[in-house]
């Protein structure tokens, strides 16, 4: 296939486009069309060490510039975002097939994150506190770290990659990015707006790498010295290796991982609602998004009057180009991870689980699929599974469900469908994760709220009012008016 018309993603090091050292490329493509989204320079570690380096230098001067200077950027990259935001929707339907609907979520995340972003230099960086030595002035300061490490998914590629970006350079950090080989003109993008906004050269600097070498990339992250602070988002089976790495290191690592996320049906809720509410938390983006729906639990009592509105609402979503607005299905990300889901899918089904709607690829789509009776030791019902699979399960009362939700390694998200607030908070209390929604489904994000897991899912929390717990230093400063009397 020809790439002549396909744009040029060069890395952006120390303030400048430059291709790779080593002089490699590789295609990325779009997962609808198999067309070539972009030419990509493929990245090592001396691209790594470059761009680290140049943060390093950058560090000194971003981390005195005045907070006005800080908040200046990041307005003026809000209002960049929004000028080009019908070119970002195009782009991030072509690199990850992402639809309309989940384009306009992550978009308005984007420029929710970089507004609420903009106070973050003018917030209180410090306190003092009583100390019994008189005259004594005792304070805990916040200074920003240094240099941090990036690594960034390619399922929401615009919102996490700003997430990860966004905060620590309000809190006076330097970035080296590292976007997924998936989606690395998400992360160019980024580049592009910062700089048009006006941040100093190697504040933030955007590594590429090609399939199969981000460790080239994300080794170099880790070993690196004048790297302080890393973040991970991404699956729990790489963040383990990363925090196990960095901890040879004692480099501190903000990881939110996969979660295999429950929502409890119970008794009494409005059934159409829940029908609902269930298609959008287990189906957006293709169920590829951390936080979808992966188990459904639902009282017997109402279990078939549920299941047969659910099917019926999953039966009808529209599946397609990404790039038709009334697509709700779209590509999955690649043919391994299509292959991935029919397998697993398949596998249920000859243990005994029964299919209720979907169930059979349209490549590179596959539909929104539901299955119940799924046996509890295979793959679909604990490992968490990236595409438009749901299960649902019927339990006995709310004690099961819980006992059924806690079972899994997993803790990023839950929900719970109730009749009322009250009872639907005493069931999410006692539920091991994260993030708990009462009366809602469990894709639920706030550039504010205080965004993580527990357990498997990760540890540490984004989030604007959070992130400076693993952003900053906490350093103890004393002052003195007079002379201190010593015992020898």
């Amino acid at each position: 296939m020809t790439t002549a018309a396909a744009p040029l993603v060069r890395q952006h090091i120390a303030g400048a486009w430059v291709d790779s050292r080593n002089g490699r490329t590789y295609e990325s493509l779009d997962p609808w069309s198999g067309e070539v989204v972009a030419v990509v320079s493929a990245g090592d570690q001396d691209d790594a060490r470059a761009a680290i380096e140049a943060a390093d230098r950058a560090f000194a001067g971003w981390s005195r510039s005045l907070p006005h200077e800080r908040q200046s950027v990041l307005l003026r990259a809000a209002d960049i975002v929004q000028r080009r935001r019908g070119e970002i929707l195009t782009l991030l339907a072509r690199e990850t097939g992402c639809t309309r609907y989940f384009g306009d979520v992550q978009l308005d995340f984007a420029l929710s994150l970089l507004r609420q972003s903009a106070a973050l230099p003018y917030a209180a960086d410090g306190q003092l506190i009583p100390s019994d030595r008189p005259g004594t002035r005792s304070m805990a300061v916040r200074r920003p770290v240094g240099v941090v490490g990036a690594i960034a998914p390619w399922n929401a590629a615009l919102a996490l990659t700003g997430r990860a970006i966004v905060g620590p350079l309000a809190l006076g950090n330097t970035v080296v990015l590292k976007p997924s080989q998936e989606a690395p003109a998400c992360g160019a993008l980024w580049a592009e707006v910062f700089e048009e906004a006006g941040l100093p050269p190697g504040v933030l600097n955007v590594v590429t790498h090609a399939p199969g070498e981000a460790s080239l990339i994300g080794d170099e992250l880790i070993a690196n010295p004048l790297v302080r602070r890393l973040s991970f988002t991404g699956s729990t089976a790489t963040g383990r290796r990363l925090a196990e790495a960095a901890g040879r290191h004692l480099k501190r690592i903000l990881l939110q991982l996969g979660g295999q996320n429950p929502l409890i049906v119970l008794d009494g809720v409005d059934l159409d609602h829940a029908a609902e509410a269930a298609a959008y938390g287990a189906f957006v983006h293709q169920g590829q998004v951390c936080l979808c729906a992966r188990r459904i639990f639902v009282e017997r009592s109402i279990a078939d009057a549920f299941l047969e509105r659910f099917a019926a609402k999953v039966s009808s979503l529209p599946l397609g180009n990404p790039l038709d607005p009334r697509t709700v299905i779209g590509p999955v990300i690649n043919r391994w991870a299509l292959s991935t889901i029919g397998r697993r899918v398949e596998e249920a089904v000859a243990a005994g689980a029964r299919i209720v709607a979907g169930g059979t690829a349209a490549p590179p789509c596959y539909p929104a699929t539901v299955l119940t009776d799924v046996p509890e030791d295979i793959e679909l019902a604990f490992d968490e599974t990236f595409g438009p699979i749901v299960v649902v399960t019927v339990v006995e009362d709310r004690e099961e469900a819980v006992a059924r939700a806690n079972a899994s390694g997993f803790g990023l998200a839950a929900a719970v469908l109730a009749a009322d607030s009250v009872q639907g908070l005493e069931v999410a209390r006692r539920i091991d994760a994260g993030i708990v929604h009462v009366n809602d489904q469990p894709v639920n994000d706030e550039p504010q709220m205080p965004f993580g897991g527990t357990r498997d899912s990760g540890w540490g929390r984004f989030g604007v009012g959070f992130v400076a717990e693993d952003f900053t230093e906490l350093q103890w400063v004393t002052t003195r008016d007079t002379p201190r009397t010593y015992p020898f």
